[in-house]
């Protein structure tokens, strides 16, 4: 059977269901936490996934569990290939179920075609590419074993349609699960759905602090400063609309990405 519906969550729990589960790789910090509490919110259980944040994972959980939601933190390196094939088994044996999965975690070192080299260029690969696909996998086999319907939400950053030199790995890397999205969205059709989500939110880059990032959000439109917040949105949109598949939601405020020399940290 289909999970419930994050509209239907209130009214399902009251009347005892089980909530449906979601694990949101990266969800210690940043985007990632944002759509695992905007998503706490609105009816789900939350499967908080964390590298090296072991203390920001838990703070997570605890807001999670405030918000009603049942919620659980999971260490796994994407780097590790055995790490993320167990990753979705250790959520479903905990939570009884697993019924989405929202790729959010990524790696980004800034490199140049100068500067790039195999061994850079593959860590991003197995991070940003090859996890996000093995965690559709697991959740697809995961769900046939229950006779269930999921989805998945790769989220993207829409440098790919509008390139620059810097972050070449990570540019890579990126461009080759966006076309993943639409190729696992055929592939394990019907049973799972696949969606992306773009939009700039800096993961993480150690080019763009808190304060870098609000320089760079202030000359935007209106609205523009609360991207995250959409794009949380956009994810529980995907996870809601069941007919959504092998689709790509740009969120980004009317504001058309285009090609410029450099990445927009260093403009």
């Amino acid at each position: 059977m289909s999970p419930p519906s994050p509209s239907d969550a209130a009214s399902q729990a009251a009347a005892g269901a089980p909530r449906p589960v979601v694990l949101v790789t990266g969800a210690a910090r940043r985007l990632g936490r944002a759509v695992a509490l905007h998503l706490a919110q609105a009816g789900w259980d939350v499967a908080v996934h964390f590298h090296r944040s072991a203390d920001e994972a838990q703070r997570t959980c605890e807001e999670l569990r405030a918000c009603g939601a049942r919620a659980a933190a999971f260490r796994a390196d994407l780097h590790d290939d055995a790490q993320v094939r167990a990753l979705l088994p250790q959520v479903a044996q905990a939570f009884g179920q697993v019924d989405a999965l929202v790729n959010h975690a990524s790696m980004l070192e800034h490199d140049t075609a100068g500067l790039l080299d195999s061994d850079r260029a593959l860590q991003h690969w197995r991070v940003n590419t090859v996890a996000p696909v093995l965690l559709a996998q697991a959740l697809h086999a995961h769900l046939c074993a229950r006779e269930a319907r999921g989805c998945a939400v790769n989220l993207l950053d829409p440098k790919p349609r509008s390139p620059n030199p810097d972050h070449l790995s990570c540019t890579l890397s990126r461009a080759a699960l966006r076309e993943a999205n639409a190729l696992l969205a055929q592939a394990l059709a019907p049973v799972l759905r696949v969606v992306a989500v773009s939009g700039v939110f800096a993961p993480g880059s150690p080019a763009i602090d808190a304060q870098r990032l609000h320089a760079l959000q202030a000359p935007l439109p209106p609205g523009e400063a609360r991207r995250v917040a959409a794009i949380a949105d956009a994810v529980l949109f995907a996870l809601r609309n069941r007919a959504l598949t092998a689709c790509e939601l740009p969120v980004e405020a009317g504001r058309h990405p285009q090609p410029g020399a450099r990445d927009f940290a260093f403009d």
